[in-house]
């Protein structure tokens, strides 16, 4: 059997997280801006460590596991 929930989780975490995707925090003018499509270096720190401190929660504090087989 293999375990698929840490593949799935991070996938999904970084589609979603992709700064300009849906969100952009911190923006050009905003302190938040939904689909604009551009970024920054200070905007891609910032949405590294959402990433990590979720992906943290999930994979280790929550144990999320996929089996599938």
């Amino acid at each position: 059997m293999a375990d698929w929930g840490p593949v799935v989780i991070a996938v999904v975490l970084f589609v979603l997280l992709t700064p300009g995707l849906l969100f952009q925090i911190p923006a050009k003018g905003r302190v938040v801006e939904f689909g604009n499509m551009q970024t920054s270096g200070v905007s891609i720190l910032i949405h590294t460590i959402i990433y990590f401190g979720l992906i943290t929660i999930f994979l280790i504090a929550i144990g999320v596991h996929i089996y599938t087989g």
